[in-house]
């Protein structure tokens, strides 16, 4: 979908959305685009839900369409609109509108408000006629391909640029503290913060406010932090290894403070590796909001490691109580590696949409990794 040509897939409720959909047909085809509808699959071997899926799968731009009525219920215990929503979310741009003037039903209520929390700002509207719906998709599929004039989203580059984002392990060293690294690479790779933006100490304190003291703080309101412009990137720094790197590309790095567990003599809990990874998401929201608005920043490749891990106990909080005073170490084993999800590319919406997947996901692989690595 980077060139002049893309795909965009029509999904809503067919039965009594006659015009509405007439009207985003001809919004797609007039922009010289391919249309993906329901109504055009003719017959085929495969059920109409597999057919919808597989066309969703082939589009570039999803236009998502709800109404008054939530629609048949599948096997899943969703509509079809509602599968078809879910399945768009996880990989591409889903441009979702809401008729207004109508009395929605229970169902398609709650549907409206899961896809309005997802989609967010640039990309959805309201309508009340299908002349005013073809207006507003014409316009928003534009802005969906200006946003991404910037080039191609490179998958292997940016985990690339993602890991090496993250501290290079120490051998031989070992500190006091530990931190969890989380670092995030922003496509398609572009210019976002000018240089003079990104010396600009009004963001700076702005950033440091926020990460101390506003609602989704990760770092120590108790603790200084010094600010520098360090390699081009605003780095946000409070004692140590502690800190949060913003370049001008708009990539992120977290290197957050994992809380001691003294019990452990020095291991961690799963649980607070969690609570750091929601907050690094939560605040790399909040940090792509303010510095990219209109959303040329479309995906992300989020990876994650632990800091001087080469003698780590990894532990959830029940089972340190269980071990309490039988702790086992890696002295000696392989040093774990940095872990990335698959795919790694995420649009950028599912960071806040996702969250708690994207979280029990690193969750996982970190314990896989690190565990594995103390046999």
């Amino acid at each position: 979908m980077q060139g002049a040509y893309v795909k965009v897939f029509i999904s809503s409720l067919i039965g009594g959305m006659g015009p509405t959909r007439t009207a985003a047909r001809a919004a797609v085809v007039g922009l010289g685009h391919e249309v993906i509808m329901a109504e055009d699959f003719g017959a085929m071997p495969t059920s109409p839900q597999v057919a919808c899926l597989e066309g969703i799968r082939q589009a570039g731009i999803v236009v998502l369409i709800l109404g008054k009525d939530y629609g048949a219920k599948q096997p899943s215990g969703l509509s079809a609109t509602h599968e078809e929503y879910r399945e768009a979310r996880q990989s591409r741009p889903v441009i979702a509108f809401v008729q207004e003037g109508v009395d929605r039903d229970a169902d398609e209520a709650a549907f409206v408000t899961e896809a309005q929390e997802w989609v967010g700002g640039l990309f959805r509207g309201g309508f009340t006629t299908p002349e005013e719906l073809q207006a507003k998709i014409g316009r928003a599929i534009h802005e969906v391909m200006l946003s991404r004039a910037a080039g191609p989203v490179d998958e292997g580059s940016l985990v690339e640029r993602a890991l090496s984002m993250l501290p290079q392990e120490r051998r031989g060293y070992s500190s006091m503290s530990r931190n969890l690294n989380v670092a995030f690479a922003c496509g398609p790779t572009q210019a976002i913060l000018r240089p003079s933006r990104i010396e600009d100490r009004t963001l700076a304190e702005e950033f440091s406010q926020a990460a101390m003291f506003g609602p989704l703080r990760i770092l120590d309101r108790t603790k200084g932090v010094k600010e520098a412009v360090e390699d081009g990137s605003l780095v946000i720094r409070q004692e140590r290894e502690t800190s949060f790197t913003l370049t001008p590309q708009a990539d992120l790095l977290f290197a957050l403070p994992i809380p001691r567990a003294d019990d452990m003599m020095g291991g961690v809990i799963e649980e607070d590796i969690a609570d750091l990874l929601r907050q690094a998401l939560r605040f790399a929201v909040s940090v792509l909001d303010k510095v990219d608005p209109t959303q040329k920043i479309t995906h992300v490749v989020p990876v994650a490691s632990i800091g001087d891990a080469q003698m780590l106990a990894w532990q959830t909080r029940a089972e340190a109580s269980r071990n309490r005073g039988s702790m086992s170490y890696g002295m000696g084993r392989d040093e774990p590696s940095p872990v990335r999800l698959t795919p790694a590319l995420r649009t950028r919406s599912a960071l806040t949409h996702d969250a708690v997947d994207l979280v029990e996901d690193f969750i996982t692989l970190l314990r896989r990794e690190y565990r594995n690595n103390a046999n």
